[in-house]
């Protein structure tokens, strides 16, 4: 024991290492935002049985977007199976330029939201889940305004569903038979 006290101690040459990455799915340029987070309890013979709901939306930020909401036992779980299903669940809506072609009211449950276009350098005027699905959505200039219920998951709701309302002078022109003058 003392001998080895007295030798010093080979040092190992430092391996070659490759960049950890946090996430090792593959980059696919959609982006997701978390939107809320509830406790819900469930009321068993036993006890209360509780669980989380996530509201997730999910969006390429070039007008592909989609929302859902997942439960589980841990938050992150229910992070995850919201985000998995909102990316099943995207959906196309129609942008002109970095806004929205038209005004346009969304309505889901008591929730309603207003949708104006907005001039190029606005920004985004919206509050909370309103802003985080026009932003994954790739909206940049627009104004709105929520109405009624300020939950959440209806604000959202409301607002996507504004979204899908959309239709560009090019749609319109299609359904009616009618060329676009100018």
């Amino acid at each position: 024991m003392e001998e080895r006290q007295g030798q010093e101690r080979q040092k190992r040459a430092p391996r070659e290492r490759e960049p950890r990455r946090v996430d090792d799915r593959p980059d696919d340029g959609i982006r997701s935002k978390l939107i809320s987070v509830n406790r819900v309890t469930k009321v068993v013979k036993g006890g209360r049985n509780m669980r989380f709901s996530a509201l997730v939306v999910v969006g390429d930020e070039k007008g592909k977007v989609g929302l859902a909401m997942g439960k589980a036992a841990e938050v992150p779980e229910a992070i995850e199976k919201a985000t998995q299903l909102a990316k099943r669940n995207m959906q196309e809506i129609s942008l002109k330029g970095t806004s929205i072609p038209h005004q346009t009211m969304g309505k889901f449950g008591r929730g309603m939201v207003r949708l104006l276009p907005a001039e190029e350098g606005t920004g985004v005027i919206a509050g909370g889940p309103v802003r985080a699905v026009l932003e994954v959505a790739g909206v940049k200039n627009i104004r709105t305004k929520s109405l009624g219920s300020n939950n959440p998951i209806n604000c959202a709701k409301a607002t996507l569903e504004g979204l899908l309302s959309l239709r560009s002078a090019e749609q319109v022109s299609k359904l009616r038979g009618v060329e676009i003058e100018g």
